[in-house]
């Protein structure tokens, strides 16, 4: 990885490259909120966003895709073909961008998903930092920082930005958009100020170091009763998590009942559903052993197979949630053995 300083004027002739070539998708407003949506100039990016409403996931991994289509008449069967044009997401935040790397371990690793990968190859990522809300805690997984998983990371230094390029391709692009320069041992020296500032604005404290032996100690705890009391089992949690990757298949028979298609949309452990199988049977029909699944999967089974939790600290679960569950509040009704 090497570095260049970029001005921050020089934003829109990068993104302006950009879009000669590529679909780029960066954090727009939208009613007072943010989201990721396509681009075609700087002017439309919000680049001091806080946190965006759905995750960038959606950009590999879509809310619904067709994956087959079938005619029932002759029993043809047709693969859809993958949507996976030349796209760049510009202005991830670290804790999404580790996200991604954690949809990897998922996705890529042990069985590729064709449809997920096909985009992941095909998109170029552009970070850049931010300033924690009140509902991030992505430093208690050490998710507010990134070292790989980006083409071009970008890092505010007031008027200009400290580029670091993980990749050639990133290098490429801004030698082909922009007009950068050498780092001096001052831009060094502001950088590390401003990363150090960032770091310290975290009032964020939760001790997660023995979390894997406290769920163990507190798997049969009446904690979990008391979140299911409250869980209104909606799954906007979720909905909005950058590393919650169930989904669902259904075949969707066309009016006629000649023809349709297999349809993947994305699913949740909350939904009384989610566990139900043949003769009616139902492995978790209660909301209490929904919560401590949802819990147990991200900080603990993610964890023993990945040596990564699978949590980034995003707070959009905080956000969503109608009942006040959040990862924060869980972890520390465990440790204190009690939920306020």
């Amino acid at each position: 990885m090497f570095f260049r300083m970029v001005e921050k004027d020089q934003i829109a002739d990068l993104v302006r490259g950009l879009a000669s070539e590529y679909e780029v998708v960066g954090p727009v407003e939208k009613q007072g909120r943010f989201v990721f949506a396509p681009v075609t100039g700087a002017e439309e990016l919000r680049l001091d966003y806080d946190t965006t409403l759905l995750p960038p996931k959606r950009w590999f991994f879509p809310p619904e895709e067709t994956i087959m289509r079938f005619r029932t008449a002759d029993e043809e069967v047709t693969d859809d073909e993958v949507f996976a044009p030349p796209r760049v997401l510009f202005g991830l935040h670290p804790c999404d961008i580790n996200a991604l790397l954690l949809m990897d371990n998922v996705f890529t690793r042990d069985y590729v998903d064709p449809y997920y990968k096909a985009r992941r190859d095909n998109t170029l990522v552009v970070g850049v930092s931010c300033t924690p809300s009140d509902t991030c805690f992505c430093n208690v997984w050490d998710t507010d920082e990134v070292h790989w998983g980006f083409d071009v990371f970008l890092t505010d230094l007031g008027d200009r930005y400290y580029a670091s390029l993980r990749t050639v391709k990133g290098a490429e692009l801004l030698d082909d958009y922009v007009k950068s320069s050498e780092v001096t041992e001052e831009d060094t020296a502001e950088f590390q100020r401003v990363v150090g500032e960032f770091k310290q604005a975290f009032d964020n404290d939760v001790d997660t170091t023995q979390l894997p032996v406290l769920l163990d100690a507190k798997f049969d705890s009446p904690i979990w009763d008391e979140f299911g009391e409250q869980c209104l089992s909606c799954g906007a949690c979720s909905m909005v998590c950058p590393t919650c990757y169930c989904f669902d298949v259904t075949d969707r028979l066309a009016p006629d009942q000649k023809s349709g298609r297999r349809v993947r949309t994305w699913d949740s452990c909350q939904f009384k559903e989610f566990a139900a199988v043949a003769h009616g049977q139902n492995f978790r029909e209660g909301r209490a052993s929904r919560v401590k699944y949802r819990y147990y999967h991200k900080q603990w089974g993610y964890l023993s197979k990945f040596e990564r939790v699978l949590c980034v600290g995003c707070g959009r679960c905080a956000r969503a949630c109608p009942s006040d569950i959040s990862p924060v509040r869980v972890i520390e009704a465990l440790q204190t053995g009690g939920v306020r």
